[in-house]
């Protein structure tokens, strides 16, 4: 019979001042990590074009940006595979310091990087290289920071654990052009020349921060008891599946409803921190500081829409939530791009707040608990991992390069092929929500296997009482 088990009900196997801090950390670590992957973002919309694809149009200069932007994402579900093979083996805690190590110092390195002018085609060839470490240490850091926050978490507070997690996306974003932003401001000459490499040198700093509080943490109360009871298990460890094995045998389901769940939300994500940038500066005749300041007003008003809305879905449900975000996103998104396109600052902030704080933090609030809560402890960071990645490579890695490339086929200003794209997404990913079962009260299993749950199912009341127990003990 396969083992089962539940988040503990008693608030008193989660001390307080545990579960806030492996909020903090998590969210922190995140805040950092994005940092340095949506620094890259906007560099791919300012900077990268001139010093790093010289010579070619100016759409097809910020193609092949976007195209170095996108060689990211698809390095992240390797990084899923790897990290969370080591996570659901080895702990959460390990993984997540090698992650931050990892996009920091690729981060460092970007801002000393030659441009093409100086070392020719080894530039961009060096750009790209470190681009893939990064994707490739973001594969496994969004899973195991959600989970180590999740996985501490009240039972019935987990869609707001997890949520914190996803808020560092946002703030990452936030800090980014916060720091950027200025040097932006200075003469073209100058900021092409070093200011906008000292945000990337900047991130050495913010690594050592991350990682100081990262190590404070302890290990995830789930996981240990799920290694306990692998350790006492009558079966061999060494007949153990791998991880990414056991989740596409036993629960292939929540992985393509999960993945495809993640596409509407983070290519809204995507496009908006890229795309729409340089969309309001073109079209629309804003100012470059002006489209960063008012982008970095609507990240700060998104970190607090992203957990009210998974509050919300832990009281009414992650379905009922993340579908409204759905039908939102396909009717919102006409008149979005018609503020961009409008001129006044004031149209372009509206609707800034239109596609993140409202539109993609619906959808993105509870995601990171409903893709939890579609695995077993034993092997949840690879089932988190994978399909998190799976939906971030074909919903965020491919935005703006399709964006951009279905602007051109509309005449380079009509957004309407991209409006169009993001609408089918919206049902893609609406019918992903909605034919999942809902998950915010089921109990969570434990150990995976033949006989275990499959996307959702809840533990039998039975197992789950036997086990809430050694899941308490997993937090001593």
């Amino acid at each position: 019979m396969t083992d089962l088990s539940s988040t503990p009900t008693t608030e008193t196997s989660r001390p307080p001042r545990e579960r806030r801090r492996a909020m903090v950390s998590s969210w922190l670590g995140t805040t950092v990590e994005y940092y340095d992957f949506l620094l890259y973002g906007t560099a791919a919309s300012l900077v990268f074009p001139e010093l790093f694809f010289p010579g070619a149009a100016p759409l097809l200069g910020v193609l092949a940006s976007f195209a170095s932007l996108a060689v990211g994402y698809f390095a992240r579900p390797l990084g899923a595979v790897v990290f969370g093979h080591f996570g659901d083996r080895l702990g959460r805690r390990k993984m997540l310091v090698v992650t931050l190590v990892m996009m920091g110092a690729a981060s460092f390195l970007m801002g000393l990087l030659p441009t093409y002018h100086q070392i020719g085609m080894a530039a961009p060839v060096l750009l790209v290289t470190l681009r893939i470490l990064q994707g490739f240490a973001v594969g496994g850091e969004w899973a195991g920071a959600a989970l180590m926050s999740m996985e501490h978490a009240r039972p019935k507070g987990r869609g707001f654990a997890a949520s914190v997690v996803a808020s560092g996306g946002p703030s990452g974003a936030v800090l980014a052009t916060l720091v950027l932003t200025p040097f932006s401001m200075l003469p073209s000459e100058q900021f092409l020349s070093w200011g906008w490499r000292v945000p990337f040198i900047l991130s050495a700093l913010l690594v050592v921060i991350g990682l100081v509080l990262r190590l404070v943490v302890t290990e995830s109360p789930e996981f240990r008891a799920a290694a306990q009871r692998r350790a006492t298990s009558s079966a061999p460890a060494s007949n153990a599946p791998a991880p990414i094995v056991a989740v596409l045998r036993h629960n292939p389901r929540g992985l393509v409803a999960g993945a495809l769940g993640t596409v509407a939300p983070l290519f809204m994500q995507s496009i908006l921190a890229t795309f729409v940038l340089t969309y309001a500066v073109t079209v629309g005749g804003h100012e470059r500081s002006d489209a960063l300041w008012l982008i970095t007003i609507a990240n700060a008003v998104h970190i607090v829409t992203i957990p009210a809305f998974a509050a919300l879905s832990d009281k009414v449900g992650r379905r009922p939530v993340m579908i409204a975000g759905a039908a939102a996103g396909i009717v919102l998104i006409w008149p979005m791009f018609a503020l961009v396109a409008n001129g006044s600052w004031g149209a372009l902030l509206l609707a800034f707040l239109i596609g993140n704080p409202l539109v993609q933090a619906i959808m993105y609030g509870p995601l990171g608990a409903w893709i939890g809560e579609k695995f077993a402890a034993d092997v949840r960071y690879t089932g988190v991992a994978v399909t998190y990645q799976l939906g971030s490579t074909l919903g965020a890695g491919l935005a703006p390069l399709a964006a951009t490339g279905l602007l051109a086929l509309g005449g380079g200003t009509n957004p309407i092929f991209v409006i169009a794209l993001f609408a089918g997404l919206c049902v893609i990913s609406g019918a992903a929500y909605l034919l999942s079962r809902e998950s915010h009260d089921d109990e969570l299993a434990l150990v995976t296997g033949p006989e275990g749950r499959s996307d959702g199912e809840a533990a039998p009341a039975a197992a789950a009482a036997a086990q809430r127990a050694e899941v308490s003990i997993g937090r001593s």
